[in-house]
């Protein structure tokens, strides 16, 4: 999704990539913004539309961060294994360099660019967590690789002068380095990994974010600062000649003009001595101001108003000066005259020069000496307010004199055991004090030790013993515990020793203070804390036994269980490490490291630590242990059972499919090595792992989910590209002309959609593979039905098209079009733009009621039938018409794409003739089926065999559809024909039709069950045709006279000639007229039916059965469709095509009681 700084969306979820979306970019001018996934690709969106650009950029393995160049000419992206510049006008690949990777194979993580666009960085994982520079014009390292950090760099970014860098590591530290000398110039702790940095819009804060999902902000250290620290520490080094380190000291303190001895006894706290070589200062030079100035200071850390006073005014006497005015407004805040104070602070500014340095320090000093005179409040604000009112400059000082100041009403609110008001105040301190090491802060602000006798020295650790003394004193006991572990955390080792008494004495009133609240036992409360689910509160009491040095390898052991349960996996891995660590040969620590890294995503190394943990049980002295590895799965059996899921899922599936996110053409050892260096296989594999018994469900869902493939349904057009016009080639990377465009856009519109794999009919199949293509063409059907989405794109509907559009387009002309539609379970139609038809963004268009009432009126196939198709021989004649209007490029294909509506397996023999392989597919009807509506049809008579069209529109017409009767009027006519004789005739009739066996072929030649009539009589009558059709009048015993119109020559005869060939009208027999029960669902009732007559005995005609032969009559007394056969020399018979159905009906019953029941073979 996509906000505005209001945070209003600005679109709705769009899902194109098909894996973790781990960086975002924007493009310098903002009008593109680069998304980077794990499923390998980088897409460019359109901010204006917020559409993706048509072609992506497939970088072949996983992004970890894309970044614009400041020109916006470059795209730099991280991958795994490589970094990779594209242009991203072009879409070409300008470099691709190893990067981390050549180093330990560490993954490449993040990029930042310098303003310039003269260098790029780059940052690696744990196996090399460094900051690396790189060469744009050669993109050759440069120098040596920034280290400091023990943890993978996640993220790099420059301030918006590109001065510093700040960087982010999974060792809870955010780093700000100096571009100018790569020098580390803070350090900020995190309390987890860290994930994300940022400067702030104007380069004051550094926001980070890590795994605890907080937010962390602190302040950036101005240049200033940095370099008058550099400059104090290089000078304050013990080897630092004695000259420099005189320069620095006063450099530090410049607007405080005192001897050397006398500022060293002022520092120590020697006031007497101080106090001593002032006055000898005075005593030798009685016009020295600066002496009495310095001396008036002097008295007022004594306390000594009076004289303090004295002093100063005997200085602004000999000399009005900086100093002397200082001097007076400390010593008038003493005495509480604060009004003549601010008089003696404001003509201070006098003599400052307008150096801001200067004023910044005596508004300080200022609001200091009111602190001292007890306006707390007073001159806390007026430091936050000095360095809120000029946010550019120094505020080093001000931090360090806010934070004192906390500390200082802290410890006063603490002496009156008002503990939480201390906290407050502690708390404060240590927020402005971000950092441990002061080693020149004493130095570079001794000007307030001189002045005011404070040590700076201590001042971190005072603040932070103190806040965790107030928090516990007032009885906030997680907190205090929590302030505690970051001061630890913060000290380095030499601090810690310096604390070993505090810390011992902290620990001791900590745990009685929770004794005191019943929790004598830390584990144990923290036991029952994880049986309950309160893992906040379980981490903490571990957190806690942990911190009192009363911690065991259970102890590590929960709180890595309780860690897991709030998916804090780091923390929880590092728990089970140290589980490892104090138990190595218990499987205990490995077990908890499997799920620690199996929580965080990390599937290799938890797979390995299951197999550590399982080789444990294997290696047990006990056999109970032994005994625990029966309550996982083997890694081995695990492995297996996927493999066979695979193979399954495969079964029903092409050979060769389209990777869309790699572009490239993918056989099946290709997807399933794919799988299987894939995140979802090693999670699948890490998860089954922990089970008693395969959790073959879940196994199953994850393979489906992962092969799930999309066809493409689509007209052939122009050159369309085949197999080998992209084996081995990357479709993004191709010419977008002719078919590759449509390639291109298929790729890119089911990754989109979320799927991997697509599959096309032009280069998924070898076409020059006969075995291939006939396995192939047998098994298509079944790749739609089993598809997860197929994919219908209409090349001629335009953009937003209106209804109609579809029934229109050509492509509901092809014949392959008909199983491409009928097969899938899930289908959209796309317009030549690639946008929904009808801009119905459904997920499954057959669930459109307007899309399919669109199609039904276009194919003729009922709405119900087109959401729920199933293949098979039922409704042969039906499924015939739905092809009859449809068109192939190769006339083969017309029978070739049906086979799958049919359910049927036939060779595939390009080059036959489109007669030759229509008629293997009706023989196959109906020699499976049984089914004669196949034979139904008007036109021409094939080569194959004369009983079945030349041609797929014979089908065309509706057939012929038999009159129906109503059952009164079938029991009337059944009356009329209740003479005992009939009665016999019928029954034996019955019993004829139904011995008779099915229609069935061979070697072409059909052997047809079917009713004969004798033709007496065949006379040409005529009748003029504008084609080649003749008409002849034909008579047959026991049938009506009709006329038949053909293209066949027929001989002319009579009854009583001897014709020179013979004829029949006969009617294929039907087993439906025999009114049967069903009995596939009555299997118990089919021994209770025997036909008189057949071979079942000779048990008497039961009334149903004389009923059921007297309905038979009747209905073939009805008018039928017959088929006029022309006997041949060799005795069998051909079948005389017409141009219309041939609807005859028998003269009377007699007519019925004598027909001739047969089978006959048709050529």
């Amino acid at each position: 999704m996509a906000w505005n700084r209001d945070g209003e969306s600005l679109t709705q979820p769009i899902k194109v990539h098909s894996g973790k979306v781990y960086s975002l970019d924007f493009s310098p001018d903002a009008a593109f913004l680069a998304s980077g996934s794990w499923d390998s690709t980088t897409e460019l969106w359109d901010t204006k539309t917020w559409q993706v650009q048509e072609n992506s950029i497939n970088c072949g393995d996983e992004i970890n961060c894309v970044r614009y160049s400041p020109s916006g000419e470059y795209l730099a992206i991280a991958t795994r294994a490589n970094i990779q510049i594209w242009n991203p006008s072009t879409m070409e690949r300008i470099i691709n360099f190893e990067g981390h990777f050549e180093f330990n194979e560490a993954w490449n993580f993040s990029l930042a660019w310098t303003l310039d666009g003269a260098r790029l960085f780059s940052t690696g994982s744990s196996l090399d967590p460094t900051i690396r520079e790189w060469d744009t014009s050669t993109w050759m390292q440069v120098g040596e690789p920034w280290k400091g950090h023990a943890g993978a760099v996640s993220m790099i970014a420059l301030n918006s002068t590109g001065t510093l860098l700040v960087s982010a590591s999974e060792d809870h530290q955010a780093r700000v380095w100096r571009l100018s000398d790569r020098r580390t110039i803070a350090i900020f702790k995190h309390s987890s990994n860290l994930y994300c940095v940022v400067f702030s819009t104007d380069d004051k804060h550094i926001l980070s974010g890590g795994r605890d999902g907080m937010i962390s902000e602190w302040v950036v250290p101005l240049l200033e600062d940095i370099l008058e620290d550099q400059a104090s520490d290089d000078a304050l080094r013990e080897d630092a000649p004695k000259e420099q380190v005189d320069n620095a000291q006063q450099s530090s303190c410049e607007i405080l003009t005192i001897n050397t001895t006398a500022r060293h006894a002022c520092i120590s706290g020697d006031l007497a001595t101080a106090d001593r070589l002032l006055t000898q200062d005075i005593g030798t030079d009685g016009n020295d101001y600066n002496s009495y100035a310095n001396r008036s200071f002097v008295k007022a850390r004594n306390s000594n108003w009076d004289c303090a006073l004295d002093d100063a005014l005997k200085s602004i006497s000999i000399q009005p000066s900086l100093m002397g005015c200082i001097s007076k407004g400390i010593a008038h805040c003493g005495k509480r005259q604060f009004q003549d104070a601010m008089k003696a602070f404001d003509l201070a500014f006098i003599f400052v020069d307008e150096d801001s340095n200067k004023i910044r320090l005596l508004l300080l000093i200022k609001a200091i000496a009111l602190f001292n005179a007890n306006q707390h409040d007073e001159a806390i604000l007026r430091v936050q307010e000095l360095a809120t009112a000029r946010p550019n400059a120094n505020t080093l000082a001000c931090g360090i004199v806010e934070a004192y100041l906390h500390v200082q009403v802290g410890i006063n609110a603490s002496d009156d055991a008002r503990h939480n008001e201390a906290a407050v105040h502690f708390t404060a301190a240590v927020n402005t004090i971000a950092f441990s090491s002061i080693s020149a802060i004493h130095s570079k602000f001794d000007i307030f030790v001189v002045l005011f006798g404070w040590d700076l020295k201590s001042l971190w650790l005072t603040a932070h013993q103190h806040w965790c003394r107030s928090l516990l004193l007032a009885g906030r006991l997680a907190e205090a515990l929590r302030s505690y572990r970051h001061m630890m955390d913060g000290s380095d080792e030499a601090t810690k020793a310096s604390c070993l008494d505090w810390s011992t004495a902290f620990k001791q009133d900590y745990s009685a203070l929770h004794a005191a609240t019943g929790v004598t036992d830390l584990a144990a409360k923290g036991d029952d804390a994880l049986a309950a689910g309160n893992y906040d509160r379980a981490i903490e009491l571990y957190s806690a036994a942990i911190d009192l040095d009363l911690a065991t390898n259970a102890v590590f052991a929960n709180r890595s269980k309780a860690r897991s349960g709030k998916m804090l996996w780091d923390d929880a891995l590092l728990d089970a490490q140290m589980v490892i660590k104090l138990t190595p040969s218990s499987y205990v620590g490995y077990q908890l490291e499997h799920a620690a890294l199996h929580g965080a995503q990390r599937y290799d190394e938890a797979i390995d630590a299951f197999q550590t943990m399982f080789l444990k049980f294997e290696n047990a002295p006990d056999k109970q242990t032994q005994k625990l590895r029966q309550q996982y799965v083997n890694p081995s059996g695990a492995e297996r059972a996927i493999q066979e899921t695979i193979k399954a899922q495969l079964d029903d599936a092409p050979h060769r499919l389209l990777n869309t996110s790699t572009g490239r053409l993918c056989d099946r050892e290709v997807q399933i090595n794919a799988f299987k260096t894939s995140t979802e296989y090693k999670e699948l594999l890490s998860s089954t792992l922990v089970h008693v018994d395969l959790p073959m469900d879940r196994i199953k869902d994850v393979v489906a989910t992962y092969f799930r493939c999309v066809t493409l349904s689509h007209r052939w057009e122009g050159k369309e590209p085949l197999l080998n016009d992209i084996q081995d080639k990357v479709v993004d990377e191709l010419n977008p002309v002719g078919g590759i465009v449509k390639l291109q856009s298929f790729c890119k519109t089911a990754r989109a959609a979320g799927y991997r794999w697509g599959w096309i009919d032009t280069c998924c199949i070898d076409q020059t593979n006969n075995v291939e293509l006939q396995k192939s063409l047998n098994s298509m059907f079944v790749w739609y039905h089993t598809s997860a989405l197929t994919m219908v794109y209409l090349s001629d509907v335009p953009p937003s098209s209106k209804p109609g559009a579809l029934a229109r387009s050509e492509w509901n002309t092809r014949g392959w079009t008909v199983p491409e539609f009928l097969a899938p379970k899930v289908i959209r139609f796309y317009q030549n733009d690639w946008t929904p038809y009808l801009d119905d963004h459904s997920p499954n268009h057959k669930q459109s009621v307007a899309i399919m009432q669109e199609l039904e009126e276009v194919t003729g196939i009922d709405a119900q039938t087109l959401v729920a198709f199933r293949p098979g021989m039922i409704n042969a004649r039906e499924k015939l018409q739905w092809a009859s209007t449809r068109v192939t490029t190769v006339q083969e294909d017309i029978a070739y794409s049906l086979f799958g509506i049919f359910g049927v397996q036939l060779p595939v023999m390009y080059g036959e003739k489109k007669q030759n392989a229509l008629g293997r597919l009706l023989q196959e009807i109906i020699a499976e089926s049984g089914d004669i509506t196949a034979l139904d049809w008007v036109g021409t008579s094939s080569e194959f065999n004369s009983c079945l069209p030349a041609d797929i529109t014979s089908y065309e017409a509706p057939p012929y559809t038999l009159p129906s009767i109503s059952e009164d009027e079938m029991q009337k006519s059944v009356s009329s024909l209740q003479d005992t004789m009939v009665v016999e005739l019928a029954v034996k009739l019955y019993g004829s039709l139904d011995r008779l066996s099915a229609p069935r072929f061979a070697h072409r030649r059909l052997h047809l069950p079917c009713i004969a009539f004798p033709v007496t009589e065949v006379r040409r009558r005529p009748i003029e045709h504008k084609e080649t059709y003749l008409t002849y009048e034909v008579k047959a015993d026991g049938l009506r006279d009709l006329q038949i119109t053909t293209e066949d020559r027929l001989l002319q005869f009579s009854r009583g000639r001897l014709a020179r060939q013979s004829f029949l009208l006969v009617r294929p027999w039907d087993r439906r007229l025999l009114d049967l029960p069903d009995y596939t669902d009555d299997t118990e009732n089919v021994d209770d039916f025997a036909i008189p007559g057949s071979p079942g005995g000779e048990s008497p005609v039961d009334s149903e059965s004389r009923e059921r032969a007297m309905r038979l009559v009747v209905r073939l007394g009805q008018p039928f469709s017959a088929f006029l056969l022309a006997q041949q020399r060799s005795g069998e018979y051909k079948r005389i095509a017409s141009d219309h159905d041939i609807i005859t009906q028998v003269k009377d019953a007699d007519s019925v009681h004598g027909m001739d029941v047969r089978t006959l073979e048709i050529l």
